[in-house]
This record gives structure tokens, sequence and C-alpha cells, in this order.
């Protein structure tokens, strides 16, 4: 029933933003998916980097100390709000808020239901504290590197060194093919 209601929720909003703002919300979704395709490359060419420098362990290392820098240095200079979320985090300050929980939930059954979760994305333009605000989310699947650290039999240095920079850490268990999270990328509208 939360599945449902999280789908008609989302439907509802793009429903609404696409009639009131149709081609505004086309242009909107096109910037940022190409904030989000840059700020993905990057993050993506820092990892397999690593892992190759160094394997799985140097790449959470990596990963902890730059995954933050690289998406603010691309949100100061594209001016969106940038970040990743999960319904299964890694780093407890990337919790989902109510309207990303719902995106979220809503890619889990469209997956279920059998979407392509490289396919997955979805935007809407909504009123918070009186201010418009164009948001959109783009699932991120979970390839068979992510299974190094994410995956369900993770070798014990990779564990230890989990533990040491996320000690709340859920992000494990995935299969390859699983949504593993999202990004989300928002902008206040003038």
């Amino acid at each position: 029933m939360k599945k449902i209601f999280a789908g008609l929720m989302c439907t509802f909003f793009t429903l609404h933003a696409t009639l009131a703002y149709g081609s505004d919300q086309d242009k909107l979704t096109k910037e940022a998916r190409t904030v989000m395709k840059g700020v993905g490359k990057q993050l993506k060419t820092t990892l397999v980097s690593a892992m190759k420098k160094g394997g799985p362990v140097n790449a959470l290392g990596v990963c902890n100390t730059k995954a933050g820098p690289i998406t603010m240095r691309n949100a100061r200079e594209t001016g969106w709000d940038i970040g990743r979320t999960s319904l299964k985090l890694r780093n407890p300050s990337n919790g989902a808020d109510a309207w990303e929980l719902a995106v979220l939930k809503d890619f889990e059954a469209k997956k279920a239901a059998g979407a392509n979760p490289k396919k997955l994305e979805y935007s809407a333009i909504i009123e918070k504290d009186g201010k418009k605000i164009f948001r959109y989310m783009k699932a991120i699947p979970t390839a068979a590197p992510c299974l190094h650290c994410h995956g369900k039999q993770i070798q014990a240095p990779v564990k230890e060194k989990i533990a040491a920079h996320y000690p709340s850490d859920k992000a494990i268990g995935f299969k390859r093919g699983d949504i593993r999270g999202a990004f989300s990328v928002s902008k206040e509208l003038k």
C-alpha cells in the first residue's frame, strides 16, 4: 500500500508540474541530467582510478575524502544543489527527505515491476516554504565493481575500512542490478 501511495504521490506531482510548467520542466530536466552526469562521471573516474591503484580499500578511503568535495565543487560551479541518497545509507548525512524517500520507493516499485534501473529518473517542480523548487532524481544501479564495497560478500579488510569510516553503514547486501541509491539535484526557481 505504501508503494502505491508513493507512486501516486510522484504521479500527482509530475502531472501538476507538467500542466503548470510544461516545457520549462523539460528544459530543467535536461539541465539536471547534464549536471548529474558530470558529477557521476567525476566520481566514477576518481573511484576507478583509486581501485586500480589500491583496490577496494583504497577506493573507500578516496570515496570518503573526495566524493564530498567533488560534489560541492560541482554545486558551486553549476548553481545546483547536488547529493546522493539511498534507502540503505552508508553515510547518515546523505539521508533522504520525504520527497526523495517517496521517489526512491517509487523507483524500487518500478524495478520490481520490471523497469530497467539504468533508466529510472524522476523530476518535479514542488513548492516548499513558499518557494518553487525543481527537483530531479536518477537511480544508481549496482554494477559489478560496486559489489566489492556494497555486495553480500565483502572481504575482511574492506569491512574493517567501512566500519572505520562509516560505523552506521547500511549500504551492503546489494546484488548486481539493485538500486543502490540515487543522485538528487535541485534548484530554486526565480
